[in-house]
């Protein structure tokens, strides 16, 4: 997690008691320390504790006890010894703090140090969901116009709480935390201070992942901006942000501007001696190459990154196997199938005996991958093979925090059961992805949208038609704000929704939304393009429905429904993979 300012708050000086005498919590406080507590205070504070609590409430108002408990967590927690015992330590610590603190009329930082102490170790244990109350009120203490100890205690507060709403795939969540961390850190010092750039970049690879792009371009933008004034040039935090603007264009469809900061960043990377790492940007400038149809030159920059990797990695290394994936789909791309399958096999021997240590959930997004080129290969059934064995690699073994990576697989499995017609079997996937990206926290997302749309043309062909004009209306309205109006996926949503409108009998609605993306079409595209013709004649059908006697027959939605969004279900799956997803 990225710093706001390198030292720490300052704890009163305190000295420890000794260890090998008996617990402090057991032993009775001096008279000094008994005597600062009024006795009519004390009685109504503890009147319905037991007389053993009473002794260790006691206890822990000893000044000292704090400071040593939460040094016997932090050692605790170092050597990996016994993490139950630290977090009864950090619990007690945060309290001795509080009672000593009660009187203070100033906000006690060595609290708030315990509470994130306390958190860790609940994240730790797996206990995301009790961390997240205690780091709430963590935040609730401190007070940034008291100085920088207090800013940098809300600060680290706020992005320890992102990131656990993060391992609870609550993905908006963390982004909201993260954003708030961001504005604190920008108060305490300033908007071009280095280290607000390495919060920038932590936010906006957030936000990349939940496909919020236009948000993390910014932020990017602004990181770059630190670096030329604070920097040398061609540093390695230049190169690394770099990388990511350049995925970012890359996932808005820029694929010029993505090259040219790859190639930036190849620079970069190079200057430092970073091989390794420019053999991974070699693996992006291919995939731009590929993006604008320059084949020969994506072919040239697979080749010499899967050299590389396999030098320095081992001939059984993901990142082998990620490269002759995307050799794979190259070659399908250019009509050269026996190269595609040939490749496909060979990464699937990769994934089959990967090297020691080597995550499932990596493996799982491998097999993935190589679905989808079978998928677009058109051999359906291997591709189901694929993503069911992905599924199962995953199931009850996904890590904290890469939730959405599975929904992502059993969304491309989805569309693949609706490419073979097996619209049952999709649309139960479907409803299944759904629920687990509203339970995690991603149901404002792109992708949300797109397998919104996807769900409402499976439910198009199970004559469904009430639920689909749900589905595609609620996704309408994420594709607009997430997306624009103006984009090729929110148009294909109106068109697959004004279909859906006609299919009831809202003709009217269907209509009127027609023309509207009609008009669109025509502004972006030009009258001449074939999208805007096919626009066009299903506009005129509707028109001329509209004039027919009041009891005509519905039209057929196959008739009506938007071709693009046929496009759309096909890219579903590699979106995902682009940008991971792993929270």
């Amino acid at each position: 997690m990225p710093g706001l300012v390198s030292e720490t708050p300052k704890m009163a000086s305190k000295t420890s008691p000794d260890p090998n005498t008996p617990s402090p919590a057991k032993s009775k406080p001096s008279p000094s320390k008994k005597s600062s507590i009024s006795p009519s205070s004390q009685q109504k504070k503890r009147l319905s504790l037991t007389a053993v609590e009473h002794e260790e409430e006691l206890g822990l108002d000893n000044p000292d006890l704090g400071p040593f408990l939460l040094k016997l967590a932090r050692d605790l927690i170092a050597s990996g010894d016994n993490p139950s015992k630290a977090l009864d330590c950090a619990a007690r610590a945060a309290r001795s703090f509080e009672l000593c603190n009660a009187e203070s009329p100033s906000p006690s930082l060595d609290l708030v140090m315990a509470l994130h102490v306390l958190a860790a170790i609940h994240c730790g244990l797996g206990q995301f969901a009790e961390a997240v109350p205690i780091l709430e009120r963590s935040i609730s203490i401190p007070d940034p116009n008291l100085g920088p100890d207090h800013a940098l205690a809300a600060f680290s507060g706020h992005m320890q709480l992102g990131d656990t709403y993060a391992m609870l795939g609550s993905q908006d969540l963390a982004i909201k935390s993260y954003t708030l961390g961001l504005a604190v850190q920008k108060e305490a010092l300033g908007d071009t201070d280095p280290r607000v750039a390495e919060t920038c970049r932590y936010l906006a690879e957030a936000q990349a992942q939940i496909m919020q792009l236009p948000a993390a371009a910014e932020l990017v933008k602004h990181c770059l901006a630190i670096h030329k004034e604070h920097s040398a040039p061609a540093s390695a935090e230049e190169a690394s942000d770099r990388r990511l603007m350049a995925l970012i264009c890359e996932a808005m469809g820029d694929h010029e501007a993505a090259l040219e900061h790859l190639v930036l960043a190849s620079v970069a990377a190079a200057a430092n001696g970073f091989d390794e790492e420019v053999a991974a940007i070699d693996v992006s400038i291919g995939d731009s190459y590929l993006g604008m149809g320059r084949y020969d030159e994506s072919v040239f920059a697979y080749q010499k990154a899967l050299t590389v990797f396999k030098a320095a990695r081992g001939e059984n290394h993901l990142s082998v196997g990620t490269v002759m994936v995307r050799l794979a789909d190259l070659y399908q791309r250019t009509g050269k199938m026996r190269e595609g399958r040939s490749y496909c096999e060979s990464a699937l021997r990769v994934y089959a005996k990967p090297v020691p240590g080597t995550a499932t959930e990596d493996v799982a997004a491998g097999l993935a991958e190589v679905a989808a080129v079978y998928e677009a290969m058109g051999d359906l059934d291997e591709s189901v093979k694929l993503l069911q064995k992905a599924v199962r690699m995953m199931d009850g073994s996904v890590a904290p925090g890469r939730q959405g990576q599975v929904a992502g697989i059993e969304a491309q499995m989805g569309v693949v059961y609706y490419m073979v017609g097996r619209y049952g079997d999709a649309y139960d996937t479907f409803k299944v992805v759904v629920a687990k990206m509203r339970a995690g926290g991603e149901a404002g997302s792109a992708f949300f949208g797109v397998v919104l749309n996807q769900m409402g043309l499976t439910c198009v062909q199970r004559f469904e038609i009430k639920e689909a004009v749900e589905l595609f209306a609620e996704a309408k309205v994420i594709l607009e704000k997430e997306c624009g109006a103006f984009h090729p996926d929110t148009l294909g949503v109106y068109s697959n929704l004004a279909a859906a409108y006609d299919a009831m009998g809202r003709v009217d609605d269907a209509i009127e939304m027609l023309e509207y993306v009609l008009g669109v079409r025509e502004e972006k595209l030009g009258t001449a393009n074939p999208d805007v013709d096919d626009e066009k004649k299903r506009l005129a059908e509707l028109l001329k429905t509209a004039g027919r006697a009041r009891n005509r027959k519905a039209k057929s939605l196959e008739t009506l429904l938007d071709t693009g969004s046929q496009r759309m279900k096909k890219d579903v799956t590699r979106r995902w993979s682009a940008l991971g997803f792993r929270s």
